[in-house]
């Protein structure tokens, strides 16, 4: 069996790796191809190019690399059409991986397409599964309200988890060992600093973190702040926090990035799926985002909800504060941070969220890339 997947950021090539290696696991003998980072390299993938060229948010940002973007899709849809797989697995990055699967699709209107990740359609833009289900016959949900969305646009889907759910944390021993090796005491606080994986957010959201954590150090002189980063961005931050007046401690390596998860004791983070991983370690979150002007006012113009936490959507509460666009300012967002450290209730409201969001995302269950892993086999 031959599987090509196309995944264009971290939390793409993360849900890649565990279904890579679900299948590995209930059929022994499958090869992949296609374009991933390095979990899926990791999992036996030798990627096209390096997944970090598609790793662009917004609008308006795309733009100034719509033709590198054009040649990639190009490129990969091309590829896909040579190998003829028994199935082509596009990876959330719907705007990269669609457009690959409609010109695959277009070379071979038989070639079996497969989506990880439904198109939030309850959230903003319903009309995408529509626009989606010419070109993809069966979608692998993260969240169980989904599939009837996707059916009802005349595809067939399966809920089958949120990684997180399976995702394990650092043991007390390990967050420990990086508060001392960190030198900080058990009261002293901890605080995650999260300003995306991408390398446009990096540049538009640190500044602004910069200042509220400036601000927040008024009121709290002994906090400390440790800012994990992923490979893409990494040479980008270590620029950026450079000039601080109290550089964030950087960390780099998977175990230290599990080891300060579980050691901080608040968070202050970009939108996205990080708000899950800081639900699994009950670390209390503010939510601060920014995008270009005309890109915010396009998306909110099109929004369903009032919130986009998703720990906040899952649980059904506004626990989370959240500062987006306009609101996305360093005196807000520091003061809701000084609530959260200075109220109780306020920590405990967002630990009840996060156990509600993690039961009904599958904790417990069997592991969403091997329930992935099997609904993709059960559709072929």
């Amino acid at each position: 069996m031959k599987i090509f997947l196309v995944a264009g950021e971290a939390s793409g090539d993360a849900l890649g790796a565990a279904l890579m290696a679900g299948l590995k696991a209930l059929r022994p003998g499958v090869s992949f191809l296609g374009v991933g980072g390095p979990l899926m390299e990791a999992e036996g993938l030798r990627s096209l190019f390096p997944m970090e060229e598609l790793s662009v948010m917004g609008l308006l940002e795309i733009l100034p690399k719509y033709r590198q973007l054009k040649r990639r899709i190009a490129e990969t849809a091309r590829a896909a059409a040579e190998a003829r797989p028994d199935a082509l697995v596009t990876i959330d990055s719907p705007d990269f991986g669609l457009r690959v699967a409609r010109l695959v699709r277009r070379a071979h209107p038989a070639q079996r397409t497969i989506h990880y990740v439904a198109p939030t359609v309850w959230a903003w833009r319903p009309g995408r599964a529509a626009k989606m289900a010419p070109v993809i016959d069966h979608v692998l949900a993260l969240f169980p309200f989904e599939p009837p969305y996707m059916e009802a646009a005349g595809m067939t889907c399966d809920f089958v988890g949120h990684p997180i759910a399976a995702q394990g944390v650092a043991a007390p021993p390990a967050a420990a060992a990086l508060r001392e090796r960190l030198g900080v005491a058990p009261a002293q606080p901890l605080l995650l600093c999260l300003p995306g994986s991408r390398r446009g957010e990096v540049a538009r959201l640190l500044p602004r973190f910069q200042g509220a954590l400036s601000l927040l150090r008024t009121e709290h002189p002994g906090l400390r702040v440790v800012l994990p980063t992923v490979r893409g961005v990494a040479p980008l931050v270590h620029e950026m926090v450079a000039g601080w007046a109290e550089p964030p401690v950087i960390v780099e390596t998977a175990a230290d990035r599990l080891a300060a998860f579980a050691a901080a004791d608040l968070a202050l983070a970009a939108s996205g799926t990080v708000s899950l991983e800081l639900a699994l370690n009950r670390v209390p979150m503010v939510i601060a985002h920014d995008f270009n002007w005309l890109t915010f006012r396009m998306m909110k113009r099109a929004a369903l909800i009032d919130t986009v936490t998703l720990v906040n959507i899952v649980s059904q509460t506004r626990t989370v504060p959240e500062f987006l666009g306009p609101a996305c300012r360093p005196g807000p967002i520091a003061a809701a941070l000084h609530r959260l450290l200075s109220d109780g209730a306020a920590r405990a409201a967002q630990r009840d969220a996060a156990d509600t969001t993690l039961r009904l995302l599958g904790q417990g269950g069997e592991a969403p890339g091997l329930r992935a892993a099997r609904s993709v086999l059960a559709h072929l």
